[in-house]
């Protein structure tokens, strides 16, 4: 387990169960340790390999989460977008607390795709990589990540403070993982979780990805969505615009009624794709302090729609060069 201890101190240490007792045992501390650079964070993994040699990793990252945004924006009106960024963190008081991968100042973020490289340069495939944070169920996040784990367990709506439900899920993840039952627990915990019962849970196949990919470009090439009714989407953020649009929805409607073929061709590569979701019937939303309906969840989301400024980046991610 590696944790910063604080902004400029960390720790990588292991936690072992024998004779009905957890030992921890401290492996290396770090000072001032770069964990916003693939450098950084490849050298942390090459210290885990070293002190725990296995055939096989799997990675669970907890901390705030904002799916596939850049932490520096393009542009010539990047600053003024990154402290929109920043602005977005915005809460009311009174909103319950939710985990929200990066703090809100850029020098404690870390783009996914410096995540993807990390893990590459480290040699490393992880079996999963579960994200305890908001929104990472993204098919722009799992797109950019399909060559250094074979599957992503992820929200795509934001998590209540409590995070992953480990006491009942994490049994199912170790050894052989049962992904079909971690996600039970998951909705059964959060299904009956009295503060706020609200959670959306999924796990993607990315050795699926590609032929999603594939899938898509044909529908980019033959539609153009119409903005009059991206009110009508299912949105699964608080945030005006919606950045997080349900991505089965939106496919849905891009494609509508003219062509069931290959609208049906899409749900089956969907369902290869996002083998296992569960969601409560309705979402959080901190910014807003009130839950809102799902009426159709696929497990991903995508900000192909979003007219938020935030979107634009869109076009320099891995997913918007594959399908267009």
């Amino acid at each position: 387990m590696f944790i910063s201890t604080s902004a400029t101190a960390a720790k990588l240490f292991e936690i072992t169960y024998a004779d009905g007792q957890c030992q921890r045992r401290d492996i290396k501390s770090y000072e001032s340790p770069s964990l916003t650079t693939a450098d950084g964070i490849s050298s942390i993994l090459s210290d885990v390999k070293a002190a725990a040699p296995a055939v096989r990793y799997a990675m669970t990252i907890g901390c705030h989460g904002m799916s596939w945004l850049p932490v520096t924006p393009s542009g010539t009106d990047n600053e003024m977008a990154a402290t929109h960024k920043a602005a977005m963190a915005w809460r009311p008081e009174t909103a319950l607390l939710t985990r929200y991968f990066g703090a809100k100042d850029k020098a404690y973020q870390t783009d996914i795709s410096t995540l993807a490289q990390a893990i590459s340069e480290a040699g490393i495939r992880m079996d999963f990589i579960l994200f305890d944070d908001c929104y990472m169920a993204s098919v722009e996040v799992a797109y950019e990540l399909k060559d250094v784990a074979d599957y992503i367990i992820a929200s795509t709506c934001e998590v209540m403070a409590y995070g992953m439900p480990y006491a009942a899920m994490g049994r199912h993840l170790m050894g052989e993982p049962d992904y079909e039952a971690a996600c039970d627990e998951f909705y059964a915990f959060y299904s009956n979780y009295t503060i706020m019962p609200c959670g959306t849970l999924s796990v993607t196949d990315c050795s699926q990805l590609d032929g999603l990919a594939s899938v898509m470009k044909r529908i980019n090439s033959a539609y153009d969505f119409d903005t009059s009714i991206s009110s009508s989407l299912q949105a699964l953020d608080g945030y005006s615009p919606t950045l997080f649009y349900d991505y089965g929805d939106y496919v849905s409607r891009l494609v509508g009624a003219d062509n069931p073929q290959l609208l049906a061709e899409f749900d089956e590569q969907m369902a290869r794709t996002v083998p296992y979701r569960v969601n409560t019937p309705t979402y959080y939303a901190a910014r807003l302090n009130r839950a809102l309906p799902i009426r159709t969840y696929s497990g991903l989301t995508t900000s192909d729609p979003s007219s938020h400024n935030l979107a634009a980046d869109r076009v320099h991610t891995a997913w918007w060069k594959a399908t267009h």
